[in-house]
């Protein structure tokens, strides 16, 4: 699963790698070392403008734990973090996302644990690892996005309309492997364009974009259990630990 993320790329710098054409960046969303389940998170889709009735690609604010658009209230939400790829096209919670609004999550990579049994008089504990890109660049995590209406508010309430977003999950490959084994499904850059294509509705059809992940080998390291608390934020929740296995 991924539970855990770091994103810390600068709205402008995500408009421009990844030729985001409407609105205005969201320049509030502060860089997050320590991204956790229903925090807000930046992510790029494509829709129809209403304005202007022109499909553009689009960098948005979403919560992260996907509120499908049936559900009766919002609490679920960061129980539906991940989607596995496998199912994702079958589960009433993801099926209409997958066939209608497909995003990507940029991030410069993420946190699994592992446990480490007791050993003389030490305690057991979950041994934090930070997986990320070998080269430069973010990685762009596959996701669903879904708008859920809260009809406890008024129509006229900014408050009336949750935007939310789950990672799409698959079977852990090379240096992840060893660490968990699921990991994030990500997107080339060569890929984006369809991926994010909101008229490619057949399930079928976009479930061949569902393939080993894109992009470089992962590196990587054991970090502090600091990460352990949502509470922990900053650039040195990433600083090499010793590997305790």
């Amino acid at each position: 699963m991924c539970g855990r993320y770091v994103s810390t790329t600068t709205p402008q710098d995500l408009v421009d790698l990844l030729r985001v054409t409407g609105g205005a960046p969201p320049e509030e969303l502060a860089p997050s070392w320590n991204v956790a389940p229903t925090d807000p998170v930046p992510a790029v889709l494509e829709r129809v403008d209403r304005e202007t009735g022109e499909l553009t690609r689009q960098l948005r604010v979403l919560r992260w734990g996907l509120v499908p658009s049936w559900s009766k209230d919002a609490k679920g939400a960061a129980r539906l973090i991940n989607a596995r790829a496998e199912t994702v096209h079958t589960k009433p919670a993801f099926r209409k996302a997958f066939g209608t609004r497909r995003c990507v999550l940029p991030a410069d990579g993420y946190f699994e644990w592992v446990p480490v049994p007791a050993v003389a008089d030490g305690k057991a504990f979950k041994q934090p690892y930070y997986l990320h890109p070998a080269s430069d660049g973010p990685m762009l995590m596959a996701g669903l996005y879904e708008f859920w209406r809260d009809h406890s508010v008024p129509d006229d309430d900014p408050a009336a309309w949750l935007a939310t977003a789950t990672v799409i999950t698959t079977d852990a490959t090379d240096a992840a492997g060893r660490v968990h084994d699921r990991m994030p499904l990500t997107v080339d850059l060569a890929d984006l364009d369809a991926w994010l294509d909101p008229e490619l509705t057949d399930p079928t059809e976009a479930r061949h974009l569902l393939h080993t992940p894109g992009g470089a080998e992962l590196a990587v390291r054991a970090v502090s259990t600091a990460v352990n608390s949502v509470r922990s934020n900053g650039p040195q929740l990433l600083e090499p630990v010793p590997d305790p296995l």
